[in-house]
């Protein structure tokens, strides 16, 4: 990382195309140590593209990813991850059939060297189990432990998907839609979990739930049509006539 800026992450002219689809044009984006940025932007405005782009799961047709001042633009996402990259996803990626538990267990294995030896058995790795535990126990999931994920409350599954991304020590952590298809109680649940996240870790939000989201965010980077329209403090996006023009349409 560097020293000077607290950097995390930067993209320099970075674009994606679709056959004859400029899905993102030429974004430039830094995000430094502990901030909290929104992205903002109506659907199909290039926001998860953004995301895929930063994490690997697609590749850039031009431009440039920098994070912790390495240029990942072609590395692999697993690779990204060891730099301390995590996510979440807008549809839920969890195993449904397997136990709160074993997702989590799942999720610390993918760091460390027992991830070479996939004959031992879960069940006798006690200090997984015990740090698998810990996780759950911070976002308050522990109870549920060794319930099926199929059988917890979509609430529930979006947390335990969080606490999986943060069970992976990430240093920059990318939320898609985190608050999408929630209950009231379960919007203020995830806000509580998302607030006691510690600052040394910075974390770009996308989130159309605009009262979750400003309340979130120190920083906007308002996107429209793969383009970064405009960017800045929260209070600078929200009074600008190009945020009603461009997110509401008027």
């Amino acid at each position: 990382m560097d020293s000077r800026t607290n950097t995390v992450m930067r993209t320099r002219a970075l674009s994606r195309r679709f056959g004859g689809f400029q899905a993102l044009d030429k974004v430039e984006l830094t995000v430094r140590q502990g901030e909290r940025r929104l992205l903002l932007g109506p659907n199909g405005a290039g926001k998860t593209t953004l995301f895929n782009l930063l994490t690997g799961d697609l590749t850039a047709t031009t431009g440039s990813i920098e994070i912790f001042g390495e240029d990942v633009t072609r590395l692999s996402t697993a690779s990204r991850v060891h730099l301390g990259v995590s996510r979440t996803y807008q549809i839920i990626t969890l195993f449904p059939q397997d136990t709160v538990l074993h997702n989590v267990m799942l999720s610390l294995t993918g760091l460390r060297r027992r991830r070479w030896n996939p004959w031992q058995s879960f069940a006798a790795d006690r200090l997984l189990q015990s740090d698998a535990v810990k996780v759950l126990d911070r976002v308050g999931l522990q109870a549920m432990a060794h319930r099926t994920v199929a059988s917890c409350s979509y609430g529930d599954q979006r947390r335990l998907e969080i606490a999986m991304a943060i069970a992976q020590k990430p240093r920059l952590l990318l939320l898609d839609e985190p608050f999408a298809g929630l209950s009231q109680e379960e919007r203020a649940q995830v806000q509580e979990l998302l607030a006691g996240i510690p600052r040394d870790i910075a974390i770009v939000l996308i989130e159309h739930d605009m009262d979750v989201a400003l309340a979130f965010a120190d920083t906007i980077t308002l996107l429209q049509h793969g383009r970064v329209v405009l960017e800045g403090t929260r209070d600078a996006v929200v009074a600008d006539p190009r945020t009603r023009e461009v997110y509401l349409g008027q």
